[in-house]
């Protein structure tokens, strides 16, 4: 078979023989794939020649945009040099070494170090680990109950499942596993009823205090959340909801677990999540933007707190990955990161394009069957409403979300949708231009849901 026959039979070939993550496959497969062929600054490009704008950056990830030969050139200098070596054993690799001490510098107080992973969720296996480890190490062995949220998201292996707080996930392969529990999510369009956004988020904060005391508080190890939902829908918590949360942790001793895997490396217009809601965890996992999503490689800071413990007292962890700290993506972050650096990519989101990225992500508040538009940096989340005066949603979110998501698709425009809420994320490059096109495509597809639903 010539690569040109190959090439014009790919999606019989994808149907054949690639199972895709997340789907139906009897579905993809009568629908056909789309196959991705190439790639450049914030648009992707099919292989029919079609141009698209993505504005979910691959998969919340590609944060300096596409096509960076600086990273494909520090890849090759790395593979060409030293393509894998292990951090077993007593051994390692500089772009490790060096990639761990970048991180730390931009982490702020006390998260001075980093156990290397392959992607999110093995980093949330990771910590999940390594907060029952610590307590074990200090003889307190019944502080191994760990607490999340309902429809929050930590990836997908068992552990990263089970903390994750959504149902249909749960379902298959009877999780949550033991000792993982959920409390409410700080979504105050849905969930709010009367109460202010503020009022919410102390009371959704508090539900984590009635855990704490229903399961005991020498039982309770960590609390993890996301600082803004990703998957969940980008839900924003009000302002008061964080510093209660830390509040609550710090009485308590129970250890605070961020995680950065969407949030951390710029999105929000500071280098961590945290950082923007002015709190510091005792553990966070990170990923995607790491390497923009050129390479996988993911991590979990670990503050002196839990490092101190593990290093004096524990002796062997046994946990890690063949390639915890594989030197080619380690270098490929190291790249990624001076970029950031260098372009002060997490300065321009705070004071530039994320200001007027949230000014037009806004005004689509004023079309009739939009709720709420709301973004933090380049991160927006854009509420569908049936009756936006009474906060009423439609009756089939699911269906909803997907015909405004493929309307965008279908003129040019990558979005996400989860349920009745529409998600942007776009490159960290993105013009001002792009997003003014990102937004009048985006308006369209409210139009086209206006007039169906009329229909």
């Amino acid at each position: 078979m010539t690569s040109a026959t190959v090439l014009s039979n790919l999606g019989a070939i994808d149907a054949a023989h690639h199972l895709h993550p997340f789907s139906d496959m009897k579905k993809l497969n009568a629908a056909g794939t789309r196959v991705i062929e190439r790639a450049e600054g914030v648009h992707i490009f099919d292989s029919t020649g079609k141009k698209y704008l993505d504005a979910f950056a691959g998969l919340w990830c590609v944060n300096v945009g596409y096509g960076r030969r600086e990273i494909a050139e520090a890849v090759h200098r790395q593979m060409s040099e030293l393509p894998y070596y292990n951090s077993f054993f007593g051994t390692t690799t500089p772009p490790t070494i060096l990639l761990a001490q970048k991180i730390a510098s931009h982490a702020g107080g006390k998260l001075n170090r980093v156990f290397f992973t392959n992607s999110g969720s093995e980093a949330s296996d990771t910590w999940f680990r390594m907060a029952r480890v610590y307590w074990k190490a200090l003889g307190k062995l019944e502080k191994t109950q760990v607490i999340a949220r309902r429809n929050a998201y930590h990836g997908s292996t068992v552990a990263g499942a089970s903390l994750g707080g959504m149902k249909w996930m749960h379902e298959q392969g009877n999780l949550p596993i033991e000792g993982i529990h959920h409390i409410g999510q700080p979504y105050w369009y849905a969930e709010g009823g009367d109460l202010s956004p503020a009022e919410f988020g102390l009371k959704v904060a508090r539900e984590l205090e009635q855990k704490i005391d229903e399961l005991g508080e020498d039982r309770v190890a960590a609390f993890v959340a996301e600082p803004i939902q990703g998957a969940g829908g980008v839900i924003i918590p009000p302002e008061t909801y964080w510093p209660e949360v830390a509040r609550i942790c710090r009485e308590r001793d129970i250890l605070l677990v961020s995680d950065e895997v969407i949030c951390g490396f710029g999105r929000l217009g500071s280098w961590f999540g945290y950082q923007h809601y002015g709190v510091e965890p005792d553990l966070a996992p990170i990923a995607k933007g790491l390497s923009s999503g050129y390479l996988p490689i993911g991590g979990v800071m670990v503050s002196d707190r839990v490092a101190d413990v593990m290093v004096e007292e524990l002796g062997d962890f046994y946990h890690g990955f063949t390639y915890s700290g594989h030197p080619v993506c380690a270098a490929a972050a190291l790249e990624n990161l001076r970029i950031i650096e260098e372009e002060g990519l997490v300065e321009r989101i705070r004071d530039d394009i994320g200001p007027y990225f949230a000014a037009a992500w806004k005004s689509l508040e004023s079309h009739e069957v939009v709720g709420e538009a709301e973004s933090v940096g380049l991160m927006g989340g854009l509420q569908l409403a049936a009756d936006k005066w009474a906060r009423r949603r439609y009756a089939k979110p699911d269906d909803i979300g997907t015909l405004v998501r493929n309307h965008c698709v279908e003129n040019g425009l990558i979005m996400r949708a989860t349920g009745d809420r529409m998600l942007a994320s776009p490159a960290f490059t993105i013009s001002r231009s792009e997003v003014d096109e990102v937004v009048d495509k985006l308006r369209k597809a409210l139009d086209h849901l206006r007039d169906t639903v009329r229909e």
